[in-house]
């Protein structure tokens, strides 16, 4: 990561960011991307990754509309904010979740030719989703989990739980454009959205079983972010202490190894995991 940061440096200088930006970000700022999510050493990720998170912010400043830049951003900043979360930092995750926000929406609008913002009124908004098509996949994905995780940081103020319906707006399309797209990552955030409360409240838990269901057998039971998922949503809303623990020991004999393409996300997981089990007793 130090090397490509430096290559980057290297070439902005050389010929001015304007020029150069997509050939930076499809020959380093990407694969980056790619290698940080195969990182394992979660205190190197947190500790390190601030660096190449502020040479994009530099670089977006001049491209603003670059999608490919923008792409990159929405990943990266989504991916550190978890990160950081599991480090123990969830102060500086709820800073750099604004970004992972800012820049996935921005990535949807550019990506579909549409603005779409926080506050734009609803029937506008579902408007605005419904005629999104197949290549807007990435960017409903991208957007919709940014805004997610960005909501999780805001204390449950009424105004960003209010903006959550937006995102199960998102994930509904994008689950009928694409359900398999990011290891079924619309039918995660919709198990989490229906299983996070109790049906007096709105809660949903047959459907937010079968959408982990789905998800898990689209991921193949390899993705364990939907495996915690699971456990701290639906199997602790519903008491079932046995799947609670069933699901996070599964996580924790899993080698994330074998998955190396997504060993940042898995690591992330397990040390949840074993949080999760630790208070077990105070669960159930």
């Amino acid at each position: 990561m130090i090397l490509h940061l430096r290559i980057i440096i290297f070439l902005l200088f050389l010929f001015g960011i304007s020029g150069c930006t997509r050939m930076i970000v499809g020959s380093f700022m990407q694969p980056t991307v790619d290698n940080l999510q195969q990182q394992t050493d979660l205190d190197l990720v947190c500790d390190g990754t601030p660096a190449f998170l502020l040479m994009i912010d530099s670089m977006l400043a001049s491209n603003p509309d670059d999608e490919s830049l923008l792409l990159t951003a929405a990943q990266a900043f989504t991916a550190y904010t978890a990160a950081l979360d599991a480090c123990g930092r969830p102060s500086r995750a709820a800073v750099v979740s604004e970004k992972a926000k800012k820049y996935g929406l921005a990535f949807l609008s550019r990506n579909s030719h549409r603005s779409i913002t926080a506050v734009m009124p609803l029937p506008d908004f579902q408007q605005t989703l419904a005629a999104m098509d197949t290549n807007d996949v990435p960017a409903l994905f991208w957007a919709g989990n940014g805004w997610a995780s960005w909501i999780r940081y805001q204390g449950g103020s009424p105004a960003s739980m209010a903006q959550l319906v937006r995102v199960e707006q998102m994930m509904l399309r994008l689950v009928e454009l694409d359900e398999t797209y990011y290891h079924g990552g619309g039918h995660i955030f919709l198990g989490v959205y229906y299983g996070s409360k109790p049906p007096l409240l709105g809660g949903k838990p047959d459907q937010s079983q079968a959408h982990f269901e789905k998800a898990l057998a689209i991921g193949n039971r390899e993705f364990l972010p939907t495996l915690v998922a699971y456990a701290e949503t639906y199997a602790k809303m519903t008491y079932n202490r046995d799947l609670f623990e069933q699901l996070l020991q599964e996580v924790a004999r899993f080698p994330v190894e074998k998955r190396q393409d997504i060993a940042l996300v898995n690591q992330v997981a397990k040390r949840r995991a074993a949080r999760l089990l630790e208070k077990a007793d105070q669960f159930f």
